[in-house]
């Protein structure tokens, strides 16, 4: 875990705002969900949640979640095994499918969203004459999945097709979720229709892909006992009647602690009786879940560490011209000064990739990552966007 001196020396070395990714806490984190799940559970680390650490997880999880093409192209280039890849999400371009199949792309295995989703694979596997792998995603209610109904539908529809396995269900209703009753109504749900699959289809399902949505905490006052909810949770997977393979799809719980956002005081006033101190950065490279950092304090501090002066009540303002790039209310510093530096942690999920980044063209942070013995890499470097915010007139 780095030192609040490692960290300011790498503020003063990077310059302000980063992020930065710590291999230590990272792999510690998997290795205390492995601990404290069932061995039979396999992880599946969703990408969405953060891009810049896919390639420190290989070895770590069993699988990659990819919902994009994007995703899926980021995958490639760092050479993820393709076997290793869920290529999942609502949409699937068919242009970009069929140049997988054309390409021979070896894909570990496929989730279909919809009959149209399936009806566009197995079509690609007959034409092709290339074996897949699918999950059939069971809906929780949403515009995510299939009906009952209609996977059902879908699975005596596969039954014809040489070209098509289908190995199980995929489920998942959310995140954050800090109630075992709604993980064990979902599962009890899951489990029942599993059977009936079994009872009334003489299908067998090999697989369940499960996203339980495990909390992380990211503001003051909001801890819970981590221990004992997934000692509670591995109870209930125990207690289940099917006896499936079970693969947990997980992105904010394993890379929210590794991170850390880095950002600098360039200016501080008092407005009203009020102190105001605008960094760097701002709403644009911070997302918390739900985006309510205005109404808590999260789990932040301030370098260098002062001794001396007067404590006194800051609201944190980023750089963005609106009044909603609010990053802390009332947040007691230390005799705060300009050129201070704020570290915000718990920033390794979805910060850098989900938010506002084009808004007002202002650059993209720096990601730095801190590998295990201590050295550190840029994995980006500061990058305008003001061109992608520019109309072409030339074309």
């Amino acid at each position: 875990m780095m030192t609040d001196k490692e960290m300011m020396a790498l503020a003063q070395t990077y310059q302000t705002p980063m992020h930065i990714f710590d291999m230590a806490i990272l792999k510690k984190r998997v290795a205390f969900l492995k601990s404290h799940l069932p061995e039979k559970v396999s992880l599946c680390y969703a990408v969405k949640a953060n891009t810049f650490i896919i390639k420190e997880l290989c070895g770590q999880v069993e699988r990659f979640e990819v919902c994009s093409p994007g995703e899926l192209a980021i995958c490639r280039r760092l050479q993820i095994p393709m076997r290793q890849v869920v290529l999942s999400g609502v949409y699937k371009t068919p242009a970009v499918m069929e140049a997988l199949f054309r390409d021979g792309v070896d894909i570990g295995i496929f989730t279909a969203e919809s009959m149209e989703q399936y009806l566009l694979l197995a079509g690609l596997a007959e034409r092709y004459t290339m074996k897949i792998r699918l999950l059939l995603r069971l809906t929780s209610g949403n515009q995510f999945g299939m009906d009952e109904n209609v996977l059902i539908q879908t699975i005596r529809m596969s039954r014809s097709n040489e070209w098509v396995e289908v190995e199980g269900i995929q489920f998942f209703s959310g995140t954050q979720k800090t109630s075992v009753k709604k993980l064990r109504r979902e599962l009890t749900y899951v489990d029942a229709f599993i059977q009936r699959l079994e009872t009334e289809e003489g299908f067998r399902v090999k697989e369940l892909e499960f996203g339980p949505g495990l909390p992380v905490f990211y503001f003051q006052g909001d801890d819970f006992d981590e221990v004992s909810f997934l000692a509670e949770f591995s109870e209930m997977l125990s207690e289940m009647t099917s006896q499936v393979k079970l693969t947990f799809e997980l992105g904010r719980s394993i890379a929210a602690s590794c991170g850390n956002y880095m950002t600098s005081v360039v200016d501080a006033k008092v407005n009203k009786k009020q102190n105001y101190a605008i960094v760097d950065g701002g709403i644009h490279q911070l997302v918390y879940y739900g985006q309510s950092m205005a109404m808590k304090h999260p789990y932040c501090h301030v370098l260098p560490e002062k001794q001396e002066g007067e404590t006194m009540d800051w609201n944190l303002f980023g750089s963005l011209c609106t009044v909603n790039d609010i990053l802390v209310k009332q947040m007691p510093v230390r005799n705060l000064t300009v050129g201070d530096v704020i570290v915000f942690e718990n920033t390794g999920a979805y910060s850098t990739t989900e938010g506002i980044a084009l808004f007002l063209s202002r650059d993209l942070p720096k990601i730095l990552l801190r590998k295990e013995d201590g050295e550190i890499h840029v994995l980006r470097d500061s990058i305008d966007t003001d061109p992608l915010n520019t109309p072409n007139y030339h074309e």
